[in-house]
């Protein structure tokens, strides 16, 4: 039997576990896209929007989109039990999709049964409105690569998101937590979490984690420490990745 589903964030797990099993890797909520793979076979980064409804709102999501990839979809729940016409139309959505360049995929859910995934249309058939911005595209990768897991669920509206920033925040207050009653310099954190930007990370300290007693001193806020205990699970991760060798990765 169909069920409705009732957040967006329910349409991530299906599709990322579809695009897994393609040789894509996922991650959630990248630069303000819902999900962003990559696969080494392929120059740019597949990005998808999710929506319950087919909206304008997607549309527009979309069209942002398209200028940091040519491979960008647009996800929806497909459902019987929805009313409106637009949620039965689906080949002229199709159709308004390849006009503009985009992939069209629905996500149908039952009640005893996995979720199906149904690709309606690829993106690229037409060539894109606006050309893909390099920079644009750059930063999306960088921030996908530097990420060394996949904590944040796409479509994510008010929780906290694990960014690369974050997760660097994050090992620099471990490594402070460890420092002596007397702190750690900046020198010293860099060297032990490899991080190069360690110095900007505690001087910004955009978080309030971390405190500086004196020149070049630094110990960790009370904050931060309630930081480690909320993203345990990330920093257990990260530790992990950079553990494994370089020809695993």
């Amino acid at each position: 039997m169909i069920m409705t589903i009732r957040h967006e964030t329910e349409l991530y797990e299906p599709l990322k576990a579809f695009f897994e099993q393609r040789g894509y890797e996922i991650k959630g909520e990248v630069r303000h896209c819902d999900l962003v793979g990559v696969h080494p076979g392929e120059a740019d980064p597949l990005i998808v929007e999710m929506k319950k409804t087919f909206n304008l709102a997607l549309l527009l999501q979309g069209m942002e989109r398209l200028q940091m990839s040519t491979r960008v979809y647009l996800a929806v729940e497909r459902s019987r039990t929805k009313r409106g016409a637009v949620n039965q139309r689906w080949g002229e959505i199709s159709k308004l999709c390849r006009k503009l360049g985009f992939g069209l995929i629905t996500v149908t859910f039952y009640k005893t049964k996995k979720p199906f995934v149904e690709v309606l249309c690829e993106p690229g058939a037409q060539a894109p409105a606006k050309p893909v911005r390099q920079k644009r595209k750059e930063r999306l990768l960088y921030e996908f690569h530097e990420r060394s897991g996949d904590y944040n669920v796409g479509g994510s509206s008010r929780a906290k998101l694990v960014t690369a920033y974050r997760e660097k925040a994050l090992r620099v207050a471990q490594a402070l937590a460890a420092a002596p009653p007397e702190g750690a310099s900046p020198a010293q954190l860099r060297s032990l979490t490899g991080i190069g930007n360690a110095a900007a990370i505690l001087q910004h300290n955009y978080y309030g984690w971390f405190d500086r007693i004196a020149r070049g001193r630094y110990v960790l806020t009370d904050s931060g420490a309630e930081s480690l205990k909320e993203f345990a699970g990330v920093l257990e991760t990260a530790s992990s990745s950079a553990a494994e060798p370089a020809e695993k990765r």
